[in-house]
């Protein structure tokens, strides 16, 4: 299977101006998420919504009872845990009142909503979490291993990094929709149910829109890779 999808051929120096250009996306995508989440996080929604209040809203309103909405530690720790179904959500995001703290509840509300409904593309994500783990862990060992062979990543060891990069590659694309339609309900939620006006949602908006943003750079990054991978068979 692997021989026959050793058709792309990317030389050295078009890959080094590749690699170069999504290494600038994947900091760009950094910057920008920061940048405008701390300037959105700066303007206080009127009507003074935590974003705790923010997710429970958009929660019930779409028939969830069962979910714990809890408060953690860090910066953009946010996360929904399907398994446990638990929405976890930063202390400044917990608490806080802004129009970024409230983008992003409701943003992971919407992945809440997702699990409730069987999206399809979050369903498939789950699946393939425990394929990720695994590669994940292993790829480490693969570049280490690299470093000590004579020719490089050749042979057994090669197909293994071409396995490993095409399950990221493959979580990275389905975690795209998964994420803009999380934040298309986010969006929709936070306006019907009057949490905002619409003349607040343009920082609603920019601040998630920045997020997705990481996420295609994500995935860029890890097609260019298996591409490249592919690239060297013979």
């Amino acid at each position: 299977m692997i021989n026959s999808l050793a058709f792309v051929f990317i030389p050295q120096g078009v890959f080094i101006v590749l690699f170069v250009l999504v290494f600038i996306l994947a900091i760009y995508a950094q910057i920008r998420v920061t940048s405008t989440y701390n300037k959105n996080a700066k303007i206080l929604s009127r009507g003074g919504i935590t974003g705790r209040e923010a997710a429970e809203a958009v929660m019930t309103r779409a028939g969830i009872t069962d979910v714990e909405i809890t408060e953690t530690d860090g910066h953009l720790t946010d996360h929904y845990d399907p398994t446990n179904k638990r929405l976890v959500l930063s202390s400044e995001n917990y608490r806080g009142t802004s129009l970024a703290a409230l983008g992003v509840a409701a943003h992971e509300a919407g992945h809440a909503i997702q699990h409730k409904i069987g999206y399809s593309m979050l369903s498939l994500r789950m699946a393939l979490v425990p394929a990720t783990r695994i590669v994940s862990g292993i790829l480490p060992f693969i570049i280490l291993a690299s470093w000590f062979l004579v020719r490089g990543l050749t042979g057994i060891v090669l197909d293994v990094a071409i396995i490993c990069y095409a399950v990221l590659s493959l979580f990275q694309l389905i975690t795209l929709p998964v994420e803009f339609d999380a934040s298309r309900r986010a969006k929709v939620q936070l306006t019907e149910l009057g949490i905002l006006d619409r003349d607040e949602m343009p920082g609603v908006n920019e601040t998630l829109n920045a997020a997705a943003l990481t996420y295609v750079a994500a995935f860029v990054g890890a097609l260019l890779n298996l591409l490249y991978l592919l690239s060297r068979r013979d």
